[in-house]
């Protein structure tokens, strides 16, 4: 119910005006008609305990009621707060909705993403063709590693088929797997390097440019190193398909110079081995000298001790054609 308080006014308060505007005139006998009556009774806001704002209202309406009428006009202010020495609105329902917690198991803040993740654990991922949004980013991950700990190794991962797509198609250049090459080079760390899948032209150099001793294969993984190809000349003049074609064979001596280096083979067999698609599994990369182990749980004992080919047919009495 709500309660009334007796408000005394002013009797000191001129009822006269000689003000000529109508609207003041108006005003002022409005003012003067509550004045002549001490006893009029202005309403009083309900009082709830639980509801400071009430209460702070009733409390200036007993003590001051001309702050109640006395409002500044065109004012920014929502009504009645500038009673409040630091008035603060409500929580708008974005802030509210982000401060309710509906699962307390729920994350503060979105999950990283898997690259992320895995560059927490120091592993570097390729598994698409070697473009520019790839070795961006690769790059740009071997340098934030070195510079987080220049002492620990990092493991670099490859399912890549290099510059080209599985169908031989060129999707980028033989540059882009020259750039990682280089930034390998330049680093201080150990870099591990594990092929799954495939490790096809650039990213067979990548696995083979790995630290020595360091350099690891999954039984099933397949290796290739094959000649660089001619990106598609389209509509280009004659002169240009030249160049082009001088760049390539520019890379491929550069290819071939480079995996001689890390397999510790010559330059002419890997040359004659480039000139056509050359695959390797497994046991045949590491006696190629691309890779040093084979990662095998408990078997690769078991595959070093198994004979060659030859050797099987030695001891089975075959003799080879070309021998007789």
């Amino acid at each position: 119910m709500a309660t009334y308080l007796q408000l005394p006014m002013a009797s000191s308060v001129p009822c006269t005006s000689t003000s000529s505007s109508p609207l003041k005139r108006r005003s002022f006998s409005v003012l003067c008609a509550a004045n002549s009556n001490s006893s009029t009774k202005i309403p009083m806001p309900p009082l709830n305990p639980k509801d400071p704002f009430l209460n702070k209202l009733a409390s200036v309406a007993a003590n001051n009621p001309e702050a109640l009428f006395t409002r500044p006009q065109n004012s920014d202010m929502p009504p009645f707060l500038d009673i409040y020495d630091s008035p603060k609105l409500m929580a708008t329902p974005a802030q509210v909705e982000r401060s309710v917690s509906y699962n307390e198991h729920r994350p503060r803040r979105p999950p990283p993403d898997l690259p992320s993740l895995l560059l927490h654990g120091r592993i570097v991922y390729i598994g698409m063709p070697l473009v520019p949004a790839v070795t961006e980013l690769v790059v740009a991950e071997l340098m934030y590693l070195q510079w987080m700990d220049p002492k620990e190794p990092i493991y670099l991962y490859i399912n890549s088929t290099g510059t080209t797509r599985d169908d031989g198609e060129t999707v980028g250049m033989e540059t882009e797997g020259f750039a990682i090459y280089d930034a390998m080079m330049q680093l201080k760390n150990e870099i591990h390097t594990v092929a799954v899948g495939a490790a096809i032209g650039q990213a067979c150099l990548l696995l083979a440019a790995g630290s020595k001793g360091k350099r690891f294969m999954m039984p099933h993984a397949k290796a290739m190193i094959q000649q660089p190809r001619v990106p598609s000349s389209g509509l280009m003049p004659a002169s240009d398909v030249f160049i082009r074609a001088k760049e390539v064979i520019i890379n491929r001596d550069t290819l071939v110079k480079l995996l001689a280096k890390h397999t510790e083979n010559s330059e002419e067999t890997v040359a004659n081995v480039m000139r056509r698609p050359f695959y390797m599994d497994a046991t045949r990369a590491r006696e190629f000298g691309v890779i040093d182990k084979i990662l095998w749980r408990g078997q690769e004992q078991i595959m070093a001790d198994v004979s060659a080919p030859e050797q099987w047919d030695k001891n089975a009495g075959i003799k080879v054609a070309d021998a007789i």
